[in-house]
């Protein structure tokens, strides 16, 4: 009596089927990453609505919005900083009652006193699509990537020059009252990108230093800011600490639209660099382009005043985006120029 055969694949037969499984995978990769960046923007919105829940419970309380820092002095001479961001200051409205107790605000998030709270994590102030959320060694503190609005160019004018234009700023508490453009129209924070490379201290910016007088949106960098090509400038980064108040830290401005491709150089030939002539902790003017910066595809998620999450696209007209900046500067900005 003959055995039966059993017959196995044969070789072309099992790679047709490896091929199959391939083509299967490669067509239906892009479909579960999309699905996943659809989460993470998803929670991206959500984290910025409760920054916004935040902020609007916070002047419930107080009666204003918080400042983004504290600082004391004359001249250009600062003798007291007390740094503690927005975020810092609405901890218990974000069910952080316990951080928020621990935090001596006689003192900056950098202090001694104050490391047990601004090295901790907290995952709300941190964008799901951020590639690199690590923690920066020989930092005080921990990434964030929300930065709330701090003004176009103008970030602080000093101790006796103007406020910025826009919601949050140094020693400026910002009443609902002033938003005399609308809540639903003004931009009160967005995304920025951890460990963002930085040119800082350049000693001022030479072409940008008057209030009333500053570059264009589409402006060529390199011309209105030639400090982008080094210099004196110190290159170090931002957004690694999510309780520093200051402009790199923890905020965002309206100089350049979001994404913005500006110039790097020799020391650092990667692109996309952002610039503070000089950090509201060294006594100012500051002048800052910290450009909102993200992981999703096309665009920034914004957070407007009255609590809204848009999600606002690279292609946004640089006027456009200055005016959903400003707080009261009597512009009218339709919903679908952005």
């Amino acid at each position: 009596m003959k055995r039966p055969i059993n017959r196995g694949f044969t070789l072309i037969e099992l790679l047709v089927v490896i091929a199959i499984i391939a083509v299967l995978i490669a067509l239906l990769l892009p479909a579960v990453q999309a699905a996943r960046e659809a989460a993470r923007r998803m929670q991206c919105t959500n984290n910025l609505k409760q920054l916004g829940l935040g902020v609007h419970n916070y002047e419930s309380i107080a009666g204003a919005f918080p400042p983004t820092c504290v600082l004391r002095g004359s001249g250009s001479t600062v003798a007291m900083w007390l740094g503690w961001s927005v975020q810092g200051r609405i901890l218990p409205l974000l069910e952080q009652g316990a951080m928020y107790n621990a935090i001596n605000f006689d003192f900056s998030g950098e202090s001694a006193v104050n490391l047990t709270v601004s090295t901790q994590r907290v995952d709300m102030f941190i964008c799901p699509s951020e590639v690199d959320s690590s923690p920066v060694p020989g930092e005080s503190g921990v990434v964030g990537t929300y930065g709330f609005v701090m003004g176009d160019w103008l970030v602080w004018g000093g101790f006796t020059g103007p406020v910025n234009r826009s919601a949050f700023g140094p020693n400026a508490s910002r009443r609902l009252a002033e938003f005399r453009d609308g809540l639903s129209q003004t931009l009160i924070a967005s995304e920025g990108k951890a460990k963002q490379p930085l040119l800082r201290d350049c000693g001022g910016l030479a072409n940008i230093n008057r209030p009333d007088s500053i570059p264009p949106p589409n402006a060529a960098p390199m011309t209105v800011a030639p400090e982008y090509a080094g210099g004196s400038c110190q290159l170090n980064r931002g957004h690694t600490e999510w309780s520093d108040g200051q402009s790199h830290q923890t905020g965002v401005t309206t100089a350049w639209p979001p994404n913005f491709r500006t110039p790097g150089y020799s020391a650092s030939p990667r692109p996309d660099l952002d610039l503070v002539g000089q950090r509201e902790k060294k006594g100012g003017p500051t002048y800052s382009a910290v450009t909102a910066r993200s992981y999703h595809p096309g665009g920034v998620e914004g957070l407007f005043g009255d609590g809204s999450v848009r999600f606002i696209r690279d292609a946004v007209n640089g006027e456009t985006w200055r005016a959903l900046g400003t707080i009261a500067s009597g512009e009218v900005v339709g919903g679908d120029s952005y």
